[in-house]
């Protein structure tokens, strides 16, 4: 693929993303998809033949690999595992709060969508978890509880968001980013 191709291929993805997070996978049509990112209809099709759940499947990984790079770049300036949760929470909380609450996690929506009902969609929005997951269990590795650890301090962190998302309000996420730091001050 040339870099045109490539560059369209993001457009689409980008849009994807902008409309899931926005807007919800059943909010999001591929006539809205095509229409934000400028992108020729045929073009869909070439980059995603498999239609808008392929271009999902894509939108969520790309994103998830996204948020996994800004929590290693945020892991490798922090000086702890507990300003690592505070500075991930203060990121997040940072995006939220710019897109005018209409954003959260970008693959909390789709997996509240589809995870039931759409097998790849599913398994992409798992794929993503497990890695953050496992990014966080990197952080608490030399803690004996760090699988569990990892997963709570995740199942924090998306219910944070969701809860900011409904409040229009950091509050959730200042109050979970204390009892994180709680479970990670806490002997192991």
């Amino acid at each position: 693929m040339g870099q045109k191709g490539a560059e369209t291929r993001d457009r689409l993805l980008d849009a994807t993303q902008e409309l899931m997070e926005t807007w919800g996978y059943f909010g999001a049509g591929l006539n809205q998809v095509v229409a934000l990112s400028g992108a020729p209809r045929g073009s869909l099709y070439f980059h995603f033949p498999g239609g808008k759940d392929e271009m999902v499947g894509a939108s969520v990984r790309r994103a998830g690999r996204a948020i996994g790079d800004a929590l290693t770049s945020l892991a490798e300036s922090s000086e702890s595992v507990t300003a690592l949760a505070d500075a991930m929470l203060g990121f997040l909380g940072d995006q939220l709060e710019q897109s005018g609450w209409r954003k959260g996690c970008p693959v909390a929506t789709v997996a509240l969508e589809t995870a039931a009902t759409n097998d790849p969609l599913q398994q992409a929005c798992s794929e993503v978890y497990r890695a953050w997951e496992a990014a966080l269990r990197i952080q608490v590795a030399d803690r004996p509880d760090a699988d569990d650890l990892a997963i709570t301090i995740l199942a924090l962190v998306e219910g944070a968001l969701v809860l900011a998302r409904a409040h229009r309000s950091r509050d959730p996420l200042t109050r979970v980013g204390r009892q994180i730091n709680a479970l990670l001050s806490a002997p192991s």
